[in-house]
């Protein structure tokens, strides 16, 4: 996967452009610190945010972003901005109107890209068709899912008008998610990476520090590196501005086709989130 530069965007199956690097802010809480890294990352080039209605920090990301476009002197229109609907909000009226909500604490007048951001059964059909809705209207650009599995996608696919364009899932060289990707290549599905850096578990592994030592870069960089060649959209997450800026210098390398495979192999199937098939939601 050729991609060259920070700017550089993936195409989703309507069209729209979505950059394949973004931050990304989970557990990170309301106030200056959020504000910072979001302006920190507009600053150093990037155009993708991504939050969640359950990570409490909309109301932060939407005033960095606000100061981070005023002080790099771009629009709201070269940001590619993420929110996803949470599980107690899943229905169809309930999702518009978790919608909104999202609108107003992030202080923008559309959203780039919304997800359901769990498969929670018997629900995600009725919010899938309240974000169909909204896209129809022109209210989002484009629409997704997190957390899907295939039978949860095929199961969408059974009643939905329109297909996700993206599903955000857990992925990292132990969770390589194989079948997954390419059931989502083969349906027009880009799929995006959270937790890329296993929530830093993977930082000080041996065979990613053997890796990243031949090309003189870091653990973090090698494994984004890798997401990107293997046509992953990825978000690391990271609030302090010389990780930020360290996480997008990948764009000056390109790993081999045997370490590329070699990380692959790393797979155990391992999550450090919940699995979809058994979450307590």
């Amino acid at each position: 996967m050729k991609v060259k530069n920070l700017q550089d965007t993936t195409l989703l199956n309507n069209g729209v452009k979505m950059p394949w690097l973004g931050l990304g802010v989970f557990k990170v809480e309301e106030g200056q610190e959020l504000i910072n890294a979001v302006k920190s990352a507009i600053k150093n080039g990037y155009r993708s945010i991504d939050t969640a209605a359950i990570y409490e920090n909309e109301q932060g990301v939407g005033i960095g972003i606000r100061e981070g476009i005023k002080e790099a002197g771009i629009s709201r229109e070269e940001l590619f901005l993420t929110s996803k609907v949470w599980n107690a909000d899943l229905g169809y009226e309930s999702t518009i109107k978790a919608y909104e909500t999202s609108l107003n604490k992030l202080g923008v007048e559309y959203l780039d890209l919304y997800l359901i951001h769990w498969p929670v059964e018997g629900k995600y059909k009725d919010a899938w068709r309240a974000l169909e809705t909204l896209y129809k209207t022109g209210r989002v650009k484009a629409i997704g899912v997190s957390n899907f599995n295939i039978h949860h996608l095929e199961d969408l696919f059974k009643e939905a008008e329109i297909k996700p364009m993206v599903n955000q899932v857990e992925y990292h060289p132990l969770l390589t998610q194989k079948e997954l990707q390419s059931f989502c290549q083969n349906n027009g599905i880009q799929l995006e990476a959270w937790s890329p850096l296993m929530q830093g578990k993977l930082l000080d592994n041996p065979v990613l520090q053997e890796i990243a030592n031949k090309y003189n870069k870091s653990i973090a960089q090698i494994i984004l590196r890798w997401d990107l060649q293997n046509g992953v959209v990825t978000i690391p997450k990271s609030i302090k501005e010389h990780r930020i800026i360290e996480n997008a210098s990948i764009f000056d390398f390109e790993l081999s086709k045997e370490d590329m495979e070699q990380i692959d192999q790393m797979n155990q199937n391992y999550r450090v989130g919940p699995d979809p098939d058994n979450f307590d939601f």
